[in-house]
């Protein structure tokens, strides 16, 4: 099988998509992400599926890779890493609230919370964003397709506008990346685009 031409429409297809990215809202998250450091709260992630695996990366990049470097260090907690409490919640309440469920008398002022929905429309995803912002907390939410809720949700949305789920995906990890990147530069002093 020769998929030489599919491999450059994919590659095209997210080039382009790179290329419609929304910088200021990027940035804006950035000083939010800064802020809430600075101010000593806690960031909570969380989503489903592949979105899980981003949200478990996100943690491990902001709370290992760049807190290594600095003494005020990022409080990331990924609502979706402990799989006991998941599967209690999900068994017991049901699966629609296995993130409201934890942020419940937990979350406090000034906290923040990131929510990863490809479709913007994961009814759990949804679920905590809606308790957050009664609480009266920030949101970030990343999303792509058309945004779904979580994109009108959102007080900053990272939006991926691209009707694949895999190019999605690929892009919310470069969010993740690219923020880390900003953060090593600025904030410890470490460039990693050489």
């Amino acid at each position: 099988m020769d998929f030489q031409n599919d491999i450059q429409d994919y590659i095209t297809c997210e080039i382009k998509t790179l290329q419609r990215l929304d910088i200021k809202a990027i940035n804006d998250a950035l000083n939010l992400l800064l802020q809430t450091q600075n101010n000593h709260k806690w960031i909570y992630i969380f989503g489903n599926g592949g979105s899980s695996a981003t949200a478990s990366h996100f943690q491990n990049d902001f709370g290992k890779g760049i807190s290594e470097y600095i003494d005020n260090k990022f409080r990331f907690r990924c609502l979706n890493d402990n799989i006991a409490t998941l599967m209690a919640i999900a068994n017991d309440i049901g699966f629609e609230e296995v993130f409201r469920f934890q942020l419940r008398g937990i979350i406090e002022p000034g906290d923040l919370v990131i929510a990863i929905s490809g479709s913007g429309n994961s009814t759990n995803v949804i679920n905590a964003v809606e308790y957050a912002k009664k609480c009266g907390n920030k949101i970030i939410g990343l999303t792509g397709y058309d945004g779904g809720k979580l994109k009108k949700l959102s007080d900053i949305s990272l939006h991926v506008p691209v009707n694949s789920m895999q190019v999605t995906e690929d892009i919310h990890m470069i969010f993740d990346h690219l923020m880390m990147s900003m953060l090593y530069k600025y904030l410890c002093g470490k460039n990693h685009l050489y």
